[in-house]
């Protein structure tokens, strides 16, 4: 099987370097934890949509076909003729008609009255065998109490969902910084240890040609042996450790770990944002997840106004059509209905008083976490500026140390080459040199890492 270390190395020294903006734009269009957040955004941008449509006309319309085992119908006149008839005289069988002869039976010149008869008959269906129907419905909410904070709620919490986003990119972003940093630490770390490599090399090479001169003993070229060893292992953990931490980038930025980084340059901070008493003002005004918060207090006193209008009554039109080819009793194929409707629920078995307990509890929530997202803005600011300080003094008591072990590596060295000091002496001067210039590298990136961290207690870092 090929070494996975080989062909790492390979692709990433064919690759072209990374900077710390390309890395930054890389996770902001690339980025899972993104992708999924931004995902959730939109879900939630539907809840305001969600609460229009229970204000907004809703329009439904159907049809139907019955097969029906008979069909049924009614006979209907379809109109009616108008006939007079005299009124008979006492004793008579019968009235007046005058579209007989004159008679005894039936005397003329009396008065008349009138009788209504059908002119004609028409077969009316009402259920017909194969019965087609339509219907079209339109339902309008005209006075709904409860839905106007409904709406505003929506887009509260739509409001609220946005600054969540926003402060999950910065978190991811944050944390890709902190990666590509690390990785640029790594790399200088690396250097350094391929340097004391390179340098218990030609201590080994000198011992060896002093040896076969008989100038030292074998035990002086068994330790630059042993140490030049050592030497080749930090230099294998260096180049794990480097290889670690690209994969850990790589993941972030959704990639393969393909490539090198560019040293990054100092995190610049604003003027007056390490002892300025307004910078927590604007750390709460400026960081997502602290008005993320203060949006979550707005909506749950938003639903609580919600659940108390539940007690107010509801009015809503409807207006029904319908089209069928029966014509029904009524003798028409079409019937409509305009209906105003009036829904007042009186008592619905307590279910709305437990709603405003519950509502009331969410409120009391919603500003605890209020308050404690402020509190932890504040404790982060504050500890983000102790943790600078600190990481500053660190970096200067190892920028010291490192330029001591370099002159006294040099000086060991110089000795070494003019006989006066023994490989020992030159291998401890180096590995002090290896410890300091580690030191220093670490502590240069908590530098670094500590200036980030406050940029982004501060809510400065990567907004929009």
């Amino acid at each position: 099987m090929t070494p996975l270390l080989p062909l790492l190395a390979a692709a990433v020294l064919n690759a072209a370097p990374l900077t710390l903006d390309q890395a930054l734009a890389e996770a902001e269009s690339q980025s899972l934890e993104l992708e999924a957040a931004r995902a959730r955004l939109q879900q939630a941008e539907q809840l305001s949509a969600r609460a229009w449509a229970g204000y907004l006309p809703t329009l439904t319309v159907g049809g139907s076909y019955t097969r029906n085992n008979v069909e049924a119908r009614i006979r209907q006149p379809t109109g009616y003729n108008i006939r007079d008839v005299g009124a008979p005289p006492s004793g008579t069988p019968g009235p007046y008609d005058p579209s007989q002869p004159a008679s005894p039976q039936n005397p003329p010149g009396q008065p008349t009255s009138h009788i209504l008869y059908p002119a004609d008959y028409a077969d009316i269906v009402i259920q017909p065998l194969d019965a087609l129907g339509a219907q079209a419905q339109v339902s309008q909410a005209i006075l709904a109490p409860a839905l106007f904070p409904a709406i505003r709620s929506a887009g509260l919490a739509t409001e609220a969902a946005q600054q969540s986003t926003e402060a999950t990119r910065r978190e991811v972003l944050f944390a890709v910084a902190q990666g590509y940093f690390g990785v640029a630490t790594l790399q200088e770390a690396l250097k350094v240890n391929e340097h004391l490599l390179d340098v218990a090399k030609a201590h080994e090479r000198d011992a060896k040609v002093k040896e076969s001169a008989g100038a030292t003993s074998r035990l002086a070229r068994l330790r630059a042996e042993l140490e030049r060893s050592r030497a080749e292992q930090d230099v294998v953990r260096a180049k794990n450790a480097l290889e670690s931490g690209r994969l850990a980038l790589a993941a972030l930025l959704n990639r393969p770990a393909d490539f090198d980084v560019v040293p990054p340059g100092e995190v610049q901070l604003p003027e007056g944002l390490e002892s300025s008493p307004e910078a927590l003002g604007d750390a709460l005004q400026n960081r997502p997840d602290v008005a993320a918060a203060r949006t979550g207090a707005e909506v749950a006193h938003t639903n609580r106004v919600t659940t108390a209008l539940k007690y107010a009554p509801t009015v809503g039109l409807t207006a029904r059509g319908n089209v069928s080819n029966a014509a029904g009793f009524s003798g028409s194929n079409q019937t409509w209905a305009v209906t105003l409707g009036v829904n007042w629920t009186l008592w619905d078995g307590g279910l709305r008083e437990a709603e405003l307990r519950e509502a009331s509890a969410k409120i009391a929530e919603a500003r605890a976490t209020q308050a404690q997202a402020e509190r932890r803005a504040s404790d982060e600011l504050a500890k983000s500026r102790l943790d600078l300080v600190n990481s500053r003094a660190s970096l200067s008591k190892a920028e010291d140390s490192a330029k001591l072990a370099r002159e006294s590596a040099r000086l060991a060295e110089k000795s070494y080459q003019a006989g006066a000091a023994s490989s020992l002496e030159v291998t401890d001067a180096n590995t002090a040199l290896a410890q300091a210039e580690v030191g220093l590298l670490t502590e240069r990136l908590n530098v670094q890492l500590t200036s980030l961290r406050l940029l982004k207690a501060a809510g400065l870092f990567a907004a929009q």
